[in-house]
């Protein structure tokens, strides 16, 4: 009696595992920002979003694939439209279709950066850069930036992924060709510096004319105030209110100011 109790005991036992068992892989949860893509014989039969699922044990499996917010970025290397090359770096946020993951698990996997959006990105910038020249890179950057934004959201969502944004760090040319950049801006500078030197002096030039006028009528009013106050008499009066009766330390001659001439 007791080998055999000892034995449903044990059989009990091992039911109860294989029933936890069962049911433990009978549920799955699936989290916020995610979702499950169920298998059953290794073929898709359903995506399940947030919250607790049921699935056959043993026969149906299932991955969980995040649909939230991710982050990629590839260099890129581009020919100018006057055969500059240029070098860049752009990142890029995006994240997978959610409604269409059954297509894009089919069709490309779930590795989709290096499969997928590495090499849109090199398409994407070598068809936009080959439109411009080195320097309209430089001074048109929001508008390029703006293009291949443009190119990548469409070409991305062929394959079931959503662009969010894109940015673009700073173009890289050859050396070369920064040298030339840096003597061009030094010229524009050195012509813009003597231009306003030139202009500096014009006007300083006008200053001093605009002076020797106002002297020269001045004089004129002062020669016209003279003769108007009786010519040589109004010098010698205004000569004598000057005078601080100092006699010259000369001998001979008249004392200045002094006529001793009688009146006739």
């Amino acid at each position: 009696m007791g080998n055999r109790l000892s034995g449903r005991v044990i059989a009990i036992g091992i039911l109860l595992v294989v029933v936890l068992m069962v049911l433990s892989g009978s549920f799955f949860t699936v989290s916020q920002g995610f979702r499950a893509i169920v298998f059953r014989f290794g073929q898709i039969q359903s995506v399940e979003s947030e919250g607790l699922h049921f699935k056959l044990p043993f026969v149906e499996s299932y991955i969980v694939v995040d649909v939230r917010t991710q982050k990629a970025a590839s260099p890129a290397d581009a020919g100018t439209r006057d055969l500059q090359r240029v070098n860049t770096n752009v990142a890029l946020n995006y994240h997978l279709s959610a409604d269409s993951l059954k297509d894009t698990y089919s069709r490309f996997g779930l590795d989709v950066e290096p499969k997928i959006i590495d090499p849109r990105i090199q398409e994407a910038v070598k068809g936009v850069v080959a439109r411009f020249s080195a320097e309209e890179l430089l001074g048109k950057r929001e508008e390029v930036k703006h293009e291949i934004e443009t190119a990548l959201r469409t070409q991305l969502l062929a394959y079931n992924i959503v662009l969010e944004g894109v940015q673009i760090t700073n173009f890289k040319f050859s050396d070369s060709f920064d040298h030339a950049i840096e003597a061009k801006q030094t010229a524009e500078q050195q012509a813009l510096k003597a231009k306003n030197d030139l202009e500096r002096i014009k006007i300083e030039a006008d200053q001093r004319v605009a002076l020797a006028k106002a002297e020269a009528e001045a004089i004129r009013i002062q020669a016209d105030a003279i003769r108007a106050q009786g010519g040589a008499e109004y010098v010698q009066l205004k000569a004598i209110e000057k005078w601080n009766g100092a006699l010259p330390q000369v001998s001979g001659g008249n004392t200045p100011f002094i006529n001793l001439s009688p009146k006739p």
